[in-house]
Formats: structure tokens, sequence, C-alpha cells
């Protein structure tokens, strides 16, 4: 027989369940990663031109930066002018809804801004902005 005192332990040992507070865990890192936004990133920092008339687009689905050197980067990645087209086709259908955002350094010609720009064009996209500096 077994003796009932101050120090007796209960012959049933309880255990925590710890699978319900896992399943939690696991739903709120599903919810986390589904609703997460992600920071778009040229691939190189310009000097964007001033403008008063800045105003924020809330969908910006392509990030294009034109370098004071006239280098073409998306996606960190270093473009050709002849490949901007496809390119923008290419990340256009994958998000039909976004935009297209242009960063041009203070100091690049505008005729790789045109060029970019007939490209966006040329690949369907309507709606193009040009980020600047408020």
């Amino acid at each position: 027989m077994r003796r009932a005192g101050r120090f007796s332990r209960p012959d049933d040992d309880s255990d925590i369940n710890l699978t319900p507070m896992l399943d939690v865990v696991f739903i709120m890192l599903i919810f986390f990663i589904v609703t997460a936004t992600f920071i778009k990133q040229a691939g190189i920092d310009v000097y964007r031109p001033d403008a008063l008339t800045a105003e924020k687009k809330p969908k910006v689905s392509l990030l294009l930066a034109i370098g004071a050197n006239g280098d073409i980067w998306i996606d960190k990645k270093r473009v050709d002018i002849t490949a901007v087209r496809a390119v923008i086709e290419r990340l256009h259908a994958e998000n039909p809804k976004g935009t297209l955002v242009i960063q041009a350094d203070r100091a690049a010609k505008s005729s790789k801004l045109m060029a970019v720009l007939n490209a966006a064009r040329g690949a369907g996209l309507k709606e193009v902005a040009i980020a600047t500096e408020q």
C-alpha cells in the first residue's frame, strides 16, 4: 500500500498537451507568410529629382532603376535596353494589376528614360510613374 502524505505524488502523471498550441503557431505562421508584403528593390540607389506634386503609388509590382551612367536595373539585375520590354512583359504578366515605377537618376539621360517608357508602352503597361523626392 501506498502511504498518503504530504510529499506523495498522484499515480497519474499529468503531461501538458502541446498539440493545440503548435496548431495555433503554425496557423499564425501561415497567416503572416500569406499577408506579408515584400519590399521591392531595383538594385541600385539613385538620386531622384525633386517634385512638388509627388504622390504615393499603393500597388507597385515592378520597380526599374536608371543609374547616372545609363545602366538599367530590374530586380537587382542589370538589364540591357534591348531586353527591357521582354522583362517588363514577363513581370507584368505575373501581376497584371500592378504598376511600373521608374527610378531615374538626376544625371541619367532623358533618352534612356524615353527608351524605357517606350518599352513599357510596347509591353502594354498603361500605368507608369517616375519616382521623385518630395
